[in-house]
């Protein structure tokens, strides 16, 4: 009798451990869903970035959580650079131009990597943290055959991650957050591809009228100025028919450079078609537009540009002018658009009348007499 009540005891302790690790496990499949809904719901790759980073700690109980990222061209640095992401600043978000790692630790194996943390081995996946973990799991992210990294989990525990755990949880959500990467890269490739002009690098005019409208709607909300500044290359059709359409090309693309050199990081310059580019400039007053198209245009006359065994000197027309946020407006946003773009213009025909190579300041709009600066 004594022996069946042992045996019914011991029954009861494996059901009720077998119960609790059933509970554990919906417990932690209903986090992991929710986990994958909000990350399917984001719409930027930075969004995605933090998200991750942020929430596995909470998800799955961790002190050290890590993204090393395969970014061999830049595109990930440059994507998340547009849209004001410090990457590099970001503590626990590694970006490389190698593979090499990847392939000695995963070799194209979809299953996770885990155990005792070893420096010589796992201390590039976790650069940067100042304690490191005691027991690791390294979750291969792969898309149709190619790496793009790995999720990087650490605990301050020993017996954590050790290579007999079941790891179905940890691959299944690591194939999410692949097919979440790739495809946002992917549309954040698309969209920025499709808002640049390919011969100069900078933005097109698509790009322009959609960032003028948020710029204009920024300034009344900040009571700010916002400036515009339409540039035109004087007498470019000379240059194509003196010599070709290649040197006009690369006169473009060297003009665009330059001027780049001259703007902020909040400044927005685009090809606005043919030989003109625009420039917005948020939070500049009308004489800060001005010597700021001042700077631009003695910067590109002083230009001495090499083609194909020739010299070209180039020069510039510059027309400026400005939204003040603290004057009353009673117009929509797009008329409001549509009329900076036109002072901006028109005193650019008129530095064009005047003689080229010089700026004509319109001044706050509407102003009824553009000035040469």
């Amino acid at each position: 009798m004594n022996d069946i009540t042992y045996d019914l005891r011991v029954l009861q302790s494996h059901l009720d451990s077998i119960l609790q690790r059933v509970e554990h496990n919906s417990l932690t499949l209903k986090r992991l869903q929710s986990f994958e809904m909000h990350l399917l719901g984001l719409n930027s790759l930075a969004e995605i970035l933090e998200f991750i980073l942020d929430e596995c700690k909470s998800l799955f109980d961790l002190e050290v959580v890590s993204l090393y990222l395969f970014d061999p061209n830049g595109e990930i640095a440059e994507c998340l650079s547009q849209n004001n992401y410090e990457s590099h600043a970001r503590s626990g978000l590694l970006l490389v131009d190698n593979d090499g790692l990847f392939k000695r630790f995963f070799d194209f194996r979809l299953q996770p990597v885990l155990g005792l943390y070893h420096p010589e081995k796992y201390a590039p996946f976790f650069h940067g943290f100042s304690e490191p973990p005691s027991s690791v799991i390294l979750v291969p992210l792969v898309r149709r055959g190619r790496y793009l990294g790995s999720l990087n989990l650490g605990s301050r525990k020993k017996d954590r991650f050790v290579k007999t755990m079941a790891t179905d949880f940890i691959a299944h959500l690591g194939s999410v957050i692949s097919v979440c990467l790739e495809n946002t890269l992917n549309f954040e490739t698309l969209r920025r591809t499709s808002f640049l002009d390919p011969l100069t690098g900078v933005n097109n005019r698509r790009f322009m009228e959609q960032r003028l409208v948020e710029e204009l709607e920024r300034s009344l909300r900040s009571q700010q100025p916002l400036s515009c500044l339409f540039l035109d290359i004087d007498f470019f059709k000379r240059i194509n028919d003196s010599y070709g359409h290649q040197t006009g090309d690369y006169v473009l693309s060297s003009v665009a450079c330059a001027i780049k050199k001259h703007l902020r990081n909040s400044d927005v310059l685009s090809r606005y078609g043919g030989e003109e580019f625009v420039v917005l400039l948020p939070e500049a007053d009308a004489r800060i537009a001005g010597e700021i198209g001042e700077r631009i245009r003695d910067c590109i006359a002083s230009l001495m540009l090499d083609y194909a065994e020739s010299k070209i000197s180039v020069t510039l027309s510059v027309g400026a002018a400005t939204f003040d946020a603290s004057r009353t407006q009673q117009a929509s946003i797009s008329a409001l658009a549509a009329q900076l773009l036109h002072a901006a213009d028109t005193a650019l025909y008129r530095a064009k009348r005047d003689g080229r190579n010089r700026v004509v300041n319109a001044g706050d709009i509407p102003s009824e007499q553009a000035c040469t600066v």
